[in-house]
Parts: structure tokens; C-alpha cells; sequence
């Protein structure tokens, strides 16, 4: 490693530490000027899909758009010229994210259509998590992630009851209603059931009997009892990922339990308590 150190020229490593250290001053600096200039890129790319604005600003949209491609190509650039392992930093999340919003602008010139792409230069936005120290609350997004996957089985039957509860009242909207009143079909009369249920209501189709308009008000109703069911199984489960997140956070000194989940000494010995991001990992 010492070896690999003294054959990289100064400027090389120079870069490494603005490019890749977000701990040092010109590595904010860097990441910081980074991501005002993909927030900028994607209000470019927004504004240039507004008819009078293009017509108006199509040029200077064109050179802006051009010149954030050459900012960030000469980014990527020098991320594989200055990284330890360049086929690692090409394979990672990032390195694709920094390839991919670049090579539209390229491909736009061979096929016009592909400019729209551009529109994944928004998921550079996640570099914002390394900038300003936020992977820290990655703890409480694990938390959620188990949750969610504890309550996956009983959100699949109920979304598995909802399913047959449209179906049902397709059929029977269908019966009622028919051809003449817009539900010409049961896949017609689902998708009025669904927006209906789901408290949307579109308007494009009504159900004109009193019958239908009877069913219409009980499938109303029937929405706002279910849509609560899957926030409170998820509530449920998240309740009981913290309790046995504070159950499992016990001082490995004097077995203390219940810390809050912030805490990172003992409040009965003060020794030092395991990580919340170390539990909560799937």
C-alpha cells in the first residue's frame, strides 16, 4: 500500500482527497458545488420541456444543457483516473448513476428521443446523504424496512381481501348499471370500482340508478374503513421493531435495558452502547 502511495503522483491523490474526501474542506466544497450544478442541470431540463420557454430559450437551454454534460464527463473522468480501483468506483451504485446521466446527451445526437433521459441526473441527489452526514438516520430506515417486511404477509392479504371485494362489486355494478350507464365491461366496472374505493373518484363514469347509486355509496364507505388497515398493521409493526430495538440495546457492562434509541452511553454505568445501525441491519 506504502509502495502503491509513493508511485501515485501528488496531483493524483490531490484530486482523490477533494473528489472523494467529503471529511476535508475542498471535498464539501467539491460535493457541494456538485450538487447545485445537477439541481441546476434538472431545472434546465424541466424548463426546456415548457413549449414557450423552448421556443423562446431552445438555444441557451441547448448550451447549458451541453455544458453541464461537459462538467460532469469531465467529472466522471477524473473520478476513474484518481480512484484506488476504478472498476469497483464503474460497477457502484454512483459510478453507474454518473455514467448513465451523461451518456444521454451523447445518444441525443444518434437519437433525439433519448435526451429525455437526462431526467436520471436526479438520482445523482443522493450524494447529498454523503455531503452533509446524513447516513447516520440510516438506522431508522432500517427500522422501517423491517417493519415493512414483518407486515408484508398480512398487507398482502389484505390487498388480497380488497381485490375480491372489487371484484365482487364490478360484477354486480355491472349488472346493475350496464352498457348504457358507461360500465360496458368488468374491466370498466373495476376500474370505476377501484378509483371509487380508493376515494379518488375520477367522475368519468357515474352510476345512474338508484340501485348503483346505493352501491356506489356503500363502496364509498368501504373505502375510508379499509384505507386506514394497512397504516395501522405498518404503525403496529414499527411499534414492535422499537420495543425490541430497546430490548436489544442492553449495556454489555451491567445489562441494563430500554435506552432511548439515540443514546450512546449507558445511563446507569456510562459505558459505551452498541450502534442502533448494528441492531436494526437486515
Amino acid at each position: 500500500m506504502n509502495v502503491k502511495n509513493i508511485e501515485e503522483s501528488p496531483l493524483k491523490q490531490r484530486l482523490r482527497t477533494i473528489i472523494f474526501g467529503t471529511d476535508t474542506p475542498e471535498g464539501k466544497a467539491f460535493d457541494i458545488a456538485l450538487l447545485v450544478s445537477i439541481v441546476a442541470s434538472i431545472i434546465l431540463i424541466c424548463l426546456d420541456t415548457i413549449d414557450s420557454l423552448h421556443h423562446a430559450y431552445g438555444e441557451l437551454f441547448l448550451i447549458g444543457e451541453w455544458m453541464f454534460t461537459v462538467i460532469f464527463t469531465l467529472e466522471y473522468v477524473l473520478r476513474l483516473y484518481c480512484s484506488q480501483n476504478r472498476f469497483h468506483y464503474a460497477r457502484s451504485f454512483f459510478g453507474i448513476v454518473d455514467l448513465l446521466s451523461i451518456l444521454p446527451s451523447y445518444l441525443a445526437l444518434i437519437f433525439p428521443a433519448a435526451n429525455f433521459a437526462l431526467a436520471i441526473r436526479v438520482l445523482r441527489l443522493f450524494r447529498v446523504f454523503r455531503v452533509l452526514k446524513l447516513l447516520r438516520f440510516l438506522a431508522d430506515g432500517n427500522l422501517l424496512l423491517k417493519a415493512m417486511l414483518q407486515s408484508s404477509r398480512k398487507v398482502f392479504m389484505f390487498f388480497f381481501s380488497v381485490s375480491l371485494i372489487i371484484l365482487v362489486l364490478s360484477v354486480v355494478m355491472y349488472v346493475i348499471e350496464g352498457p348504457n350507464n358507461g360500465f360496458s365491461s368488468i374491466p370498466k366496472s373495476m376500474y370505476w370500482t377501484i378509483v371509487t374505493i380508493t376515494t379518488v373518484g375520477y367522475g368519468d363514469i357515474t352510476p345512474q340508478t338508484p340501485l348503483g347509486q346505493a352501491i356506489a355509496a356503500l363502496t364509498m364507505l368501504i373505502g375510508y374503513s379499509i384505507i386506514a388497515i394497512p397504516t395501522g398493521i405498518l404503525t403496529a409493526e414499527i411499534s414492535h421493531e422499537m420495543v425490541k430495538v430497546r430490548d436489544l440495546r442492553k449495556c454489555s457492562n451491567c445489562g441494563k435495558k430500554g435506552h432511548d434509541n439515540d443514546a450512546q452511553f449507558c445511563n446507569h454505568c456510562g459505558s459505551e452502547l452498541e450502534t442502533l445501525d448494528s441492531l436494526t441491519r437486515p
